[in-house]
């Protein structure tokens, strides 16, 4: 009876301490991945490029999109709209002066509305020394076994920005009116994660 006793302690004890979610690390696969952007050009069209170096990782169960947590780190260097002599201004302290801030980075506060496989990422954006809030609109895959047998998952996930809240307030107002670059920015994201063995 005694030795019953001691035993169904034991067993709430370790029930106590053990998380109610099992957690696990999903790191960004950059070679399916990619960071996109648009914004308007001389108030008509659209201009579009992508960073092209990212990292990250994102804590997930599997299951539960409540228990999302995400980092990432992308290389504002990396900054490519298939324009040379852009890019390099883009790189200029006129835009994300990637010399002195080498990187964007994303950490998440929250997630909230979960529909099904879509939910809100909540997060703070830093980029070009200013921290900003900004809401994710995410879509999530179901879990798929990969070609080695590894465990992998799709994220498609989208936001707007104004880059003028970042200190990124280059332009040049047009004789006809209006400036030659945007203020707001569409963001997208198109992220393959593997889950670590």
């Amino acid at each position: 009876m005694k030795h019953s006793i001691l035993s169904a302690i034991a067993a709430v004890l370790f029930l106590a301490v053990q998380p109610l979610t099992a957690q696990t690390a999903w790191d960004i696969d950059a070679s399916h991945s990619s960071v996109q952007f648009r914004v308007k050009h001389l108030m008509i069209s659209n201009v579009r490029g992508t960073f092209d170096i990212i990292s990250g990782n994102i804590q997930f169960d599997g299951e539960n999109y409540e228990s999302v947590k995400a980092e990432a780190v992308i290389q504002s260097a990396s900054i490519n709209t298939r324009e040379p002599k852009r890019d390099e201004h883009l790189r200029s302290a006129d835009f994300f002066d990637t010399a002195t801030y080498p990187t964007i980075t994303f950490v998440s506060k929250s997630v909230e509305d979960v529909r099904g496989n879509l939910f809100k990422l909540i997060g703070d954006l830093t980029m070009r020394g200013t921290t900003k809030e900004v809401v994710l609109d995410v879509e999530a895959t179901p879990v798929v076994k990969g070609m080695r047998g590894e465990s992998r998952i799709g994220v498609h996930a989208t936001t707007r920005l104004d880059r003028q809240d970042y200190g990124i307030k280059w332009n040049r107002a047009l004789d006809a009116g209006g400036f030659v670059v945007g203020n707001e920015i569409d963001i997208t994201l198109d992220l393959e994660l593997v889950k670590n063995p």
